[in-house]
């Protein structure tokens, strides 16, 4: 069930603002392609590209390694794959959260063996406390503490990715194990 509001959509709003003009600044002289982890990114992917005022390209990846518990299992299975060429691009590779570390490592592996010219990592939320493979964000929205959140394309069981808010999750049953 749904727990209190982590972070609030106004809150989420202006740091998805000010990401997207730190991120602006970067993009001089790039060849930018977004890269969307999905499904968790569609929400802030979109509001932070929007922001950005200069035509980007935008694509997806789709990786699992949670299913329908609050932890992470460990297991990276890509679900759907790149169709873009981003051999000398500048990949900017979009996540929601960034928890123990493992799905988007081997995301940026993948993404690396393609020859970008550079691959930085965008990330709505981090739980360091959480981390098992050492990755940071080059940019970085929210840290926040060891709770199962969901809102704003965050999920439990693909459930509440329409909140424009982040909630805590609280497990209340069999269903959240």
């Amino acid at each position: 069930m749904l727990g209190r509001i982590v972070i609030s959509r106004e809150r989420i709003d202006a740091v998805v603002g000010r990401m997207a003009a730190e991120i602006e600044s970067d993009l001089e002289n790039r060849d930018p392609i977004f890269i969307g982890v999905l499904k968790g990114c569609v929400y802030f992917l979109t509001d932070l590209t929007r922001r950005i005022g200069r035509p980007v390209e935008i694509d997806f990846i789709q990786a699992s390694s949670y299913g329908a518990s609050t932890t992470s299992s460990g297991s990276v299975v890509l679900v759907k794959d790149i169709t873009a060429d981003v051999r000398d691009r500048d990949v900017y590779l979009v996540e929601d959260i960034v928890d123990t570390g493992y799905t988007l490592h081997d995301l940026v592996k993948l993404i690396q063996a393609r020859h970008p010219r550079s691959v930085q990592v965008v990330a709505l939320l981090s739980k360091p406390s959480r981390r098992e493979i050492e990755l940071d964000p080059d940019f970085l929205g929210f840290e926040i503490d060891d709770v199962f959140v969901v809102g704003y394309g965050l999920d439990f069981d693909e459930r509440y990715r329409n909140l424009p808010d982040i909630h805590e999750f609280v497990p209340d049953g069999p269903e959240s194990s």
